[in-house]
């Protein structure tokens, strides 16, 4: 395995194409991690440290802008906007045809225009989600009482942050290898482990040692188990027709269609996060009106929204739901099965047409629920360590483990796929 690795590395650093994605892939990183680093003005290092202390919410958040929360950069609010974008611009897929068939019916370039109307709504979402979180910190006394001419700059700066990492991804994903979006988000969890760890040892004590344990084991078990799940398929045979041309016979050929287990990958959890967050953000607009109705209903619904067992619920819902949502998008049974039936190919036992794409959902809804389920169940088993150690640590650690895990996977498969093609 280790021959494998190495003679892999040898292979990304020789082909020239496969060096220079990775290198840009690098470049994103290294300029993700400098805006992180620069702080907007007048931020109380101590209100923002013990703000930040045991906060489940902002752990979160604070992935999406890779630690730029933490330290109160100009990315603070990371690829939160984009993110809620993109599911506010696939769920209108369900209620607009038109939509739809520019995502999946019209090609590249129907594909590229859907993507520009993600961006052109992550601008909006940006300056609303800056200005909430701008207001929270103002309230919790991290940062001083602004005017409004320091305010308004301060929301401008925080949204273009936001809108410039947006900007970055999509480089990512045009030049390099992969999903830009999902490796920046990586590129954050990476660069807070340090910080995760660190709290977690200033923050242990001795008689904790069992729990510790157990949850180092339970961490390489759902590592084992997220592998396992990401790589599983159900194989569905397929048989081409024979085909005499001439004095030729083409076809006879037996292969098969692989259905994966958990089709969407990692893009559930992190759809679900973003639906856990924006409402937060927004709600804390209105907790700075006059009007005392609407701060006592966004109150109220906040207080709803950091109860554990209606967090970890409703994550878990969001998960589940969102794992269905995705994998139809993705994966239409009817465009298949006219692809099969066009190429001369068809499922034993399964006539052409209409009855291989009923088939074939109903194979790909019953996979993609146990795949469901078990990713609802790791999104929330860290939820439920962090409630038995009392470390808020884990809980964040659970979640990022997982999207790395599914992030590096999808990686490595890309890099294969690149280096095949090289191959051949």
């Amino acid at each position: 395995m280790i021959d494998t690795f190495f003679n892999k590395l040898r292979l990304i650093a020789t082909d020239r194409s496969l060096r220079n994605k990775v290198l840009f892939i690098l470049g994103a990183f290294i300029l993700f991690r400098i805006f992180a680093t620069i702080p907007i003005p007048g931020v109380d290092p101590i209100q923002l440290e013990a703000f930040f202390r045991d906060n489940e919410f902002l752990g979160l958040l604070n992935i999406f802008s890779g630690g730029g929360l933490s330290s109160l950069s100009i990315v603070m609010i990371g690829l939160s906007p984009y993110i809620t974008a993109a599911i506010i611009m696939q769920l209108l897929t369900i209620m607009s045809p038109k939509l739809k068939s520019l995502n999946t019916e019209e090609g590249e370039a129907g594909r590229k225009k859907f993507t520009q109307y993600a961006r052109l709504l992550t601008v909006p979402l940006a300056f609303i989600q800056a200005a909430g979180f701008l207001i929270l910190l103002t309230r919790q006394g991290i940062i001083p009482g602004l005017d409004m001419p320091t305010f308004a700059l301060n929301v401008l700066v925080v949204a273009a942050g936001s809108i410039l990492l947006m900007w970055i991804g999509e480089l990512v994903t045009e030049f390099g290898i992969g999903n830009g979006v999902s490796l920046l988000i990586f590129a954050g969890i990476v660069a807070s482990l340090p910080t995760l760890v660190a709290q977690l040892i200033f923050t242990f004590d001795i008689s904790q040692l069992p729990l510790l344990i157990a949850f180092t084991a339970a961490t390489l078990v759902v590592t084992a188990a997220v592998v396992v799940m990401a790589e599983a398929e159900r194989p569905v045979p397929i048989s081409y027709a024979r085909q005499v041309r001439g004095s030729k016979t083409a076809g006879n050929v037996q292969t098969y269609l692989p259905l994966r287990i958990n089709q969407a990958g990692v893009i559930p959890i992190i759809f679900a996060l973003s639906i856990l967050l924006f409402p937060q953000m927004v709600l804390n607009l209105f907790l700075a009106m006059e009007n005392q109705t609407l701060v006592n209903a966004a109150q109220l619904i906040l207080d709803v929204l950091n109860n554990p067992w209606f967090y970890g619920i409703f994550y878990f819902v969001l998960v589940f739901l969102f794992t269905f949502f995705y994998t139809a998008v993705t994966f239409d049974p009817d465009s298949v099965a006219n692809n099969l039936k066009k190429s001369g190919a068809f499922i034993p036992g399964v006539r052409p047409g209409e009855a291989t794409a009923s088939y074939l959902g109903h194979i790909l809804t019953r996979i993609t629920f146990f795949g469901a389920c078990f990713l609802g169940a790791i999104a929330v088993l860290p939820l439920v360590m962090q409630g038995v150690t009392g470390f808020a640590a884990l809980a964040i650690g659970g979640t990022a483990l997982l999207i790395t895990v599914t992030v590096v996977l999808d990686l490595v498969r890309k890099v294969d796929a690149q280096l095949s093609v090289r191959e051949y």
